[in-house]
C-alpha cells in the first residue's frame, strides 16, 4: 500500500530533486531571457532579438534579450552557465563560444559539459578577402604566394581567440605557411586597413565584406566552407581549391544551463522550425548569407563537441598562447 505524501513532505522532496516540478508543464512562468554575450548592435544581437520576437509569437510567451558583453563572449557564457536551470535563461551562441574556450582555458565555462544544448539556428560561411593589388586570384594561389615569402604577409582578425583568428591558424596548420597575425578590436578597423592596403588578408562575414567586394575595394579568394554560398556564387569553396575537410562556419544556436528540464528544451525545439519557416525570417537569413539549421539538441551537442575538440587541436598544434581576449 502506497503511503500518501502530505504537502510539507512533497515540498521537501521537490526541493531535494526527488519529485518532478509540476511547474515545468506551465513553463514559462516569467519572461525568458536570451543572453547575448556581445554588445547591442552587433550581428549576434540582431539574431537574438529576432529569435526573441519570433519565439515569443510562436510560444505565446515573453522572450527578452539581455546583453552581457565582455571577453569575446565569455562573460555572458559564464553568467548563463551559473544560472538556475529552470528554462528562464538561455544563451545565444556563435562561433566564439568554442574558439574562446579553446584558446583561453581560464575562460570560465566549458562549452560542452557546462550547458544543455537546445538547437542550432543558422549557419553560413566566412569569406576570405585580400587587398585588391595582391597578385593572387584565389586562396590556393595566396597560399603558394605566401609559401615563397615566409612571414611577409599579414592577416588582420577581430581579436585573439576569435573565429577570424583561429580560421587563419587552421590554414597555417594545414599548409605550413607563415603569415603574421595582427589582432584588432573588431573586424571593422581591420577591414579599413585592408582597404587602405596596410593588411594583406582578412576573413569576415559576408554581409560585412560583400559591399567592399562588389565595388572592387577588396578581392574575394574563397568562402571558408566546403561548398559555395548562394550569396556569392562566383566565389570558390575550400574543397574546390584543394583544401579537403576544411569546413568552418559562422553559426548561431541556443543553449541553456546544464540541468534545464528536457520538457523546456523540447518545447523550444518544437517552435524553432515554425520560426525558421517564417518568410520574414528566411528573408533576413538570405540577406545575412545564412541558412536555417534547426538541428535539435543531439545534433547541436555533437557539433559543439567536435568543434571544440577541433579548435583545441589547432591551438595545441600552433602553440597559441593568449592571456586574455
Amino acid at each position: 500500500m502506497r503511503t500518501p505524501i502530505n504537502r510539507r513532505q512533497a515540498l521537501s522532496l521537490t526541493a531535494a530533486g526527488l519529485l518532478p516540478l509540476a511547474a515545468h508543464a506551465s513553463w514559462p512562468q516569467k519572461p525568458v531571457s536570451i543572453v547575448v554575450p556581445f554588445a547591442p548592435g552587433a550581428g549576434t544581437d540582431a539574431m537574438g532579438r529576432l529569435l526573441a520576437q519570433k519565439l515569443g509569437e510562436v510560444l505565446s510567451a515573453s522572450f527578452v534579450v539581455e546583453n552581457r558583453a565582455g571577453a569575446s563572449g565569455a562573460i555572458g557564457s559564464q553568467h548563463v552557465a551559473r544560472s538556475t536551470p529552470d528554462g528562464h535563461t538561455l544563451l545565444l551562441i556563435a562561433a566564439p563560444f568554442t574558439t574562446v574556450a579553446a584558446v583561453l582555458p581560464q575562460a570560465g565555462y566549458d562549452p560542452v559539459r557546462g550547458f544543455a544544448p537546445i538547437s542550432m539556428v543558422a549557419q553560413g560561411p566566412l569569406l576570405w578577402v585580400c587587398k585588391k593589388d595582391l597578385p593572387v586570384a584565389n586562396l590556393r594561389e595566396l597560399v603558394d604566394y605566401a609559401r615563397g615569402r615566409p612571414g611577409q604577409l599579414n592577416y588582420g582578425s577581430a581579436g585573439a581567440g576569435g573565429i577570424n583568428h583561429l580560421v587563419l591558424e587552421s590554414l597555417k596548420a594545414r599548409t605550413g605557411v607563415s603569415i603574421t597575425h595582427i589582432p584588432y578590436r573588431g573586424i571593422a578597423p581591420a577591414t579599413v586597413d585592408l582597404v587602405a592596403g596596410q593588411l594583406d588578408l582578412i576573413t569576415g562575414t559576408i554581409p560585412a565584406l560583400a559591399p567592399f567586394v562588389r565595388d572592387g575595394r577588396v578581392k574575394p579568394l574563397a568562402v571558408t566552407t566546403s561548398r559555395r554560398t548562394p550569396a556569392l556564387p562566383d566565389v570558390p569553396s575550400m574543397a574546390e581549391l584543394g583544401f579537403s575537410g576544411f569546413d568552418v562556419s559562422n553559426y548561431f544556436g541556443l543553449v541553456a544551463p546544464r540541468g534545464t528540464p528536457q520538457e523546456v528544451i523540447d518545447r523550444i525545439n518544437s517552435a524553432l522550425p515554425r520560426v525558421l519557416a517564417m518568410p520574414d525570417v528566411q528573408a533576413r537569413f538570405k540577406t545575412d548569407a545564412l541558412e536555417p539549421a534547426a538541428l535539435g539538441a543531439t545534433a547541436l551537442g555533437n557539433f559543439l563537441t567536435q568543434d571544440f575538440g577541433d579548435w583545441q587541436k589547432v591551438v595545441a598544434s600552433q602553440g597559441i598562447k593568449v592571456d586574455s581576449v
